[in-house]
C-alpha cells in the first residue's frame, strides 16, 4: 500500500516548524555564543542621538556580535531600545551579545584614569598626561593659558594654575584637553565653595586664599602642621615680612623637592618669594582641599619660622634667635 498523500497544510505546519526551530537555533546561537576567543578587542562611540542599526552596524564590522540584526532583534524583543546609554565603550570578542547588551544598558563605558597628586603644577600635570599617552604636554599647556576657553570656564586669570583640583577622573577615550580641564575646575569650585571661611578669607581674595594654599601645599608634609604652616605667612604678610618660602624660588623652572640653592632663591622671578615682599602673582601649583581650609583657616601663633626636621615635621619658632637654633639642630648637621 503506498502512503497517504500529505496535504500542503501539513507541509506548510512542517516548514513552519522548521523555520522556527531554525530561527530558535540561531537566536540563541547569537545569543550566547561569543565570536571571538578574546584576543581583539573593539573601541565603540555610541554618541547621544544615535540610533541602534548605527551601534549594530558598528559591532557587527568590530567583530563584537555575530548579526547586527540579531543585535536589533534581541534589543527591541527586551524593550531596552530606548535604554542605551551613549558614551565610549570597548569590548572584546569573547563576549556574548547578552553581556554586550547589558554592558550598553547600564552605561558601563570605558574611560581613562588621571589621578593629579595634591601640590602638582600645571606643567606637571601636563608631563604626567603625556607619559600616560593621553595628550600632548604642549597642547595641554596651551589650553590651560587659553584666554578664550577659561574665560567660558569661569576663570578669570591668565592660567587655571591652582584651579585644577587633585583627585582622579574619568576621561572617556575621545575626550579632549578642554573636557578634563572643565572637570578639573568644576571639581575645584565644589570644594573651595564647600570650604567654611574663616579668618584668613576676610583679608584676601579667592585667587590670593588659592596662591597661599599652594604655597602651604608644598611646604607641608603632614596634614596637621597645614594650618600652622599657614599661620607663618599670615603673620608675615601682616607685618610685611618675606614670605622666603623656598618652592616659590624654582616655580616655571622645576619641580620642588625639598631643596633649593643659592642660585635659585637669588634667581629674578616674579614669584621668588625671597626677593618679592607679599603673595606671588599666582598659585605655584594645585592645592587639595586641606591646603585651602588652612589658608582660610591659620592656626592662632605668633610663629614666624619653620625648618623642616628630619621626619617630614617642621620645628616652628618665634623669632630668629629661635630659628637659627632650630636650622643649627636640624639643618647643620
Amino acid at each position: 500500500m503506498f502512503p497517504a498523500a500529505i496535504s500542503p497544510k501539513t507541509v506548510f505546519i512542517y516548514a513552519i516548524r522548521l523555520f522556527l526551530s531554525a530561527f530558535l537555533f540561531w537566536y540563541l546561537f547569537c545569543l550566547f555564543s561569543a565570536p571571538g576567543s578574546g584576543s581583539r578587542f573593539c573601541d565603540i562611540s555610541f554618541p547621544p542621538g544615535s540610533g541602534i542599526r548605527t551601534l549594530a552596524s558598528q559591532l557587527k564590522a568590530g567583530g563584537v556580535v555575530r548579526s547586527s540584526w540579531h543585535f536589533i532583534l534581541m534589543t527591541r524583543l527586551r524593550g531596552e531600545a530606548h535604554h542605551l546609554k551613549a558614551g565610549e565603550y570597548r569590548f572584546s570578542d569573547d563576549m556574548t551579545a547578552d553581556v554586550v547588551l547589558k554592558k550598553i544598558v547600564s552605561g558601563d563605558v570605558d574611560y581613562r584614569k588621571f589621578t593629579l597628586p595634591e601640590g602638582y603644577s600645571m606643567y606637571q600635570a601636563a608631563e604626567l598626561l603625556e607619559q600616560k599617552g593621553y595628550f600632548k604636554k604642549e597642547v595641554f599647556l596651551e589650553k590651560c593659558r587659553d584666554r578664550g576657553f577659561l574665560l567660558r570656564i569661569g576663570i578669570k586669570e591668565g592660567s587655571v594654575e591652582g584651579y585644577l583640583y587633585p583627585a582622579t577622573y574619568n576621561l572617556s577615550r575621545t575626550g579632549q584637553e578642554e573636557q578634563l580641564i572643565e572637570q578639573m575646575t568644576a571639581r575645584f569650585n565644589q570644594s573651595f565653595t564647600a570650604i567654611p571661611e574663616g579668618k584668613g578669607g576676610h583679608r584676601f581674595s579667592r585667587h590670593e586664599i588659592v596662591t597661599l594654599a599652594s604655597i602651604i601645599e608644598k611646604e607641608a608634609v603632614s596634614a596637621d602642621e597645614k594650618p600652622l604652616i599657614s599661620s607663618v605667612f599670615h603673620n608675615r604678610l601682616r607685618i610685611g615680612m618675606p614670605l622666603q618660602s623656598d618652592p616659590t624660588a624654582v616655580y616655571g623652572i622645576r619641580a620642588f623637592t625639598g631643596k633649593v640653592s643659592k642660585v635659585d632663591i637669588q634667581r629674578v622671578s616674579p614669584y621668588n618669594t625671597y626677593l618679592n615682599r607679599g603673595l606671588p602673582p599666582g598659585p605655584i601649583g594645585n592645592p587639595g582641599g586641606d591646603a585651602v581650609l588652612a589658608a582660610l583657616n591659620p592656626a592662632k601663633t605668633d610663629f614666624l619660622y619653620f625648618v623642616a626636621r628630619q621626619d617630614g615635621t617642621h620645628q616652628f619658632s618665634r623669632n630668629l634667635a629661635e630659628h637659627n637654633l632650630a636650622v643649627s639642630r636640624y639643618l647643620k648637621k
